[in-house]
């Protein structure tokens, strides 16, 4: 038995944000009818990479219902609110204000449901000025300041996966467990706001804090860090490897075995983390000119005889074949396709991804369309 077994969600959800949230809720038991527009929702439009599936597609809605349909027709805004009474939860990633354009205002449906969770996933702050603007991942990424500190010096990036809609669905997933253990103490649900630009500025809350109490803005660091040294990519004669050296104990072990020469240990420049950040330059240009004489084995074999952390700079290709990679099989509308494995548990709802409204049917029947 997996532990939320029984507990219907309906999800109004589009791309990643909602889609995220609501996997994992499926993955762990839940029974999630996914409403899609006619036509279907837009991340299943983005390619067709997955058996002729969107990747984004296949890789966030396994084990859902889909259901196609007009809710801006009565019948079926109607059919939505009697899956709505029945559900436990409702997570919606539509427009500001759509949902209370559609009678479907998340306080009066608590009002009417009192054991409902209602969820809405926003761009911003409903209480702020931005409250109405229109948000996707990047928008996000570069509003918060995410950008600011990602990239090379002379160029700020985003990052390179969704990061804003992935942290703010795991941040919904949360807000969901939790008012789920509330309900079951006082027996009532709630309304719920999740912004993606809170979810990433609370990523960005060390970043902020050096600048308000340091009047420090953190620099772009490639893959360096501006806060811990040494703490970076390094050229061996073959190939590149990231060492990290974050607590003393470990930049002791560094300066003794692998660079062996046990002087920067006392040398002033180097004495602390803080000495080592501003003298970075000279630091890395020691680090970097031993490197340059070993190999890659080479110098793994010295940080592993030392008991140091250190890592590959993976490509997709080293990823697909990463020994630490886990993988499940699913079922998608054209055959069945490995994806990665979910991080939070190894025994998942068994589920395929569903085609364009293939429940529609017989949720109508269910639910006495």
């Amino acid at each position: 038995m997996l532990p939320l077994d029984g507990l219907l969600v309906i999800a109004l959800e589009q791309a990643v944000a909602g889609p995220m949230c609501t996997l994992r809720l499926a993955d762990a038991g839940a029974r999630v009818i996914k409403i899609e527009r006619h036509g279907g929702e837009t991340a299943r439009h983005y390619d067709k990479a997955v058996l002729g599936t969107s990747a984004y597609f296949a890789w966030l809605n396994r084990g859902k219902e889909s259901a196609e349909l007009n809710i801006k027709e009565d019948n079926d805004r109607a059919l939505l609110e009697r899956m709505v009474a029945k559900a436990d939860v409702f997570v919606r990633n539509i427009a500001p204000g759509a949902a209370d354009r559609l009678g479907l205002s998340a306080k009066e449906l608590v009002a009417k449901y009192p054991r409902l969770i209602c969820v809405d996933i926003f761009g911003y702050d409903q209480d702020s000025s931005y409250a109405n603007r229109l948000a996707y991942d990047m928008l996000i990424q570069a509003e918060s300041g995410i950008c600011a500190v990602t990239g090379s010096p002379d160029e700020p990036v985003k990052v390179g996966v969704s990061m804003a809609d992935i942290t703010t669905g795991a941040t919904a997933h949360a807000a969901i467990l939790e008012a789920l253990i509330e309900r079951g103490i006082t027996g009532k649900g709630k309304a719920i706001e999740i912004s993606m630009f809170d979810a990433m500025a609370d990523m960005m809350c060390v970043p902020l804090l050096h600048y308000e109490y340091m009047d420090r803005e953190a620099p772009r660091m490639g893959l360096a860090h501006s806060v811990i040294a040494p703490y970076g990519k390094f050229s061996c004669s073959d190939g590149d490897v990231v060492i990290v050296c974050q607590q003393h104990a470990e930049w002791v072990r560094f300066c003794e075995g692998v660079l062996q020469r046990p002087d920067l240990v006392t040398d002033p420049r180097f004495a602390s983390n803080a000495d080592r950040v501003t003298n970075t330059p000279p630091l890395f240009a020691i680090i970097a000119d031993l490197c340059k004489t070993l190999t890659r084995v080479a110098l793994i074999a010295r940080l592993e005889e030392n008991k140091l952390p250190w890592a590959n700079v993976s490509s997709l290709p080293d990823l697909s074949a990463h020994p630490a990679l886990r993988r499940i099989e699913i079922d998608t509308p054209h055959g069945k396709a490995k994806v990665t494995a979910s991080p939070l548990r190894d025994m998942i709802k068994q589920g395929a991804v569903p085609d364009m409204g293939e429940h529609t049917g017989q949720l109508r029947a269910e639910f006495g369309a």
